[in-house]
Parts: structure tokens; C-alpha cells; sequence
């Protein structure tokens, strides 16, 4: 029975570290938008994002709702292709760098 404690523990750090190895080379290659991110995330990270979001039809990005909402859900919830948007976010954010 302890094994499978072991095995299990183990699985969950390996999940977690590869996880989070991933975010570092998404960040490091400019992408910073998952399907899971936030809008108030990515409005925090810089609110010049907000022409993208409403370029694809987010006419509400202003809304206290809408900033804890994930980039999944806003497109499902305003018939957006999450996948272009997405895409576009990241495009965004790979030529917008902010220094820090």
C-alpha cells in the first residue's frame, strides 16, 4: 500500500514540475495566453489587449464579469473562435513586450 503512496506522490510532482516548465517556455517564447488565462489577466498584463479582444467582438471587456472569465469562456459565451483569438492574443503580446 505504501508504494502505491509513492508512485502516486510521485506522479503528482512530476505533473506539477513538467507543468510548470511548460508555462516557462510559453512565457520565453512570447506566449502568454492559455485557454485558461484570464481576462483580467491578460488586461492586467496590458490593457492595450483590449483593442484585440474587441477586434473580435468582446465588446465588453470593461465588465467586473467578463475579468474572471477565461479566454474558453468568453469565447463560448460571445460565439467567438476561441482557437483565433487565442492566437491573436499571443500575436499580440509577442510584439507588444513589456520591458520589465
Amino acid at each position: 500500500m505504501q508504494i502505491i503512496g509513492w508512485l502516486i506522490l510521485i506522479v503528482v510532482f512530476v505533473s506539477l514540475t513538467l507543468g510548470s516548465w511548460k508555462e516557462r517556455q510559453r512565457k520565453k517564447n512570447g506566449a502568454f495566453a492559455t485557454m485558461n488565462t484570464t481576462v483580467g489577466a491578460l488586461l492586467r498584463r496590458d490593457p492595450g489587449v483590449a483593442q484585440v479582444l474587441i477586434d473580435h467582438g468582446m465588446h465588453c471587456v470593461g465588465c467586473p464579469s467578463s475579468a474572471g472569465e477565461t479566454v474558453a469562456q468568453a469565447a463560448a459565451v460571445h460565439q467567438i473562435d476561441a482557437q483565433a483569438l487565442l492566437s491573436d492574443v499571443n500575436r499580440y503580446f509577442m510584439t507588444h513586450k513589456k520591458e520589465a
